[in-house]
């Protein structure tokens, strides 16, 4: 399993490569089409389009990076037609990796051997409920609200389940920290360009 996910992941220099080119890209396909955007119009395209570059730069690898761009597109979203204008056509977009089977199968089983059976859920229920709370049964209660709330951070994480759910979220600490270290450095250079 961690042989998979190291191999998953990229050194964090091609990663900012890859964002800067993508979010680069994407904000000139914005600009060419609309030449006088209003303030929030800017803040608006930019956002999407870091968001959209960052999914992009993993190229369909982890399921986050699926669920961002998935969202992006999604009929109804009101972010679709600017999305696709930053994504390119359906045509020149890159095929998405396939995630390796191991993986999946991995995942599979850990998610079967966590189904209880119906009749034991019942009877520790029965047998739990006159004594008092247990240590161990807070801690899972504290653990499962603490999983619950990185589920929601997550792009997708609703599907995941444990395994699954950490491995995702160090991609996507690492993939947003490439992120905000290429635009602190554009930041950094605006600055200096500003001030000569």
């Amino acid at each position: 399993m961690v042989t998979i996910l190291i191999s998953r992941m990229r050194s964090p220099f091609s990663l900012k490569q890859e964002f800067l080119k993508k979010w680069i890209l994407g904000l000139q396909r914005c600009r060419s089409s609309k030449k006088n955007m209003s303030i929030f119009e800017r803040k608006k395209v930019i956002k999407l389009s870091a968001d959209v570059a960052v999914a992009s730069a993993r190229k369909g690898i982890t399921c986050w990076s699926r669920a961002l761009i998935a969202d992006a597109v999604k009929e109804g979203n009101a972010d679709k037609h600017l999305a696709e204008k930053i994504l390119g056509p359906a045509s020149e977009r890159q095929p998405t990796e396939k995630v390796p089977v191991g993986a999946m199968a991995y995942n599979k089983r850990i998610r079967s051997k966590k189904i209880p059976k119906r009749g034991s859920v019942i009877r520790r229920t029965i047998k739990c409920a006159p004594q008092a709370a247990r240590p161990s049964s807070i801690v899972k209660r504290l653990v499962g609200k603490r999983r619950q709330i990185l589920r929601s951070l997550i792009p997708g994480g609703e599907f995941m389940n444990g395994v699954s759910l950490i491995e995702e979220t160090l991609d996507y600490i690492i993939s947003l920290r490439a992120q905000v270290d290429v635009m602190r450095s554009l930041a950094s250079a605006s600055k200096l360009v500003n001030l000569n």
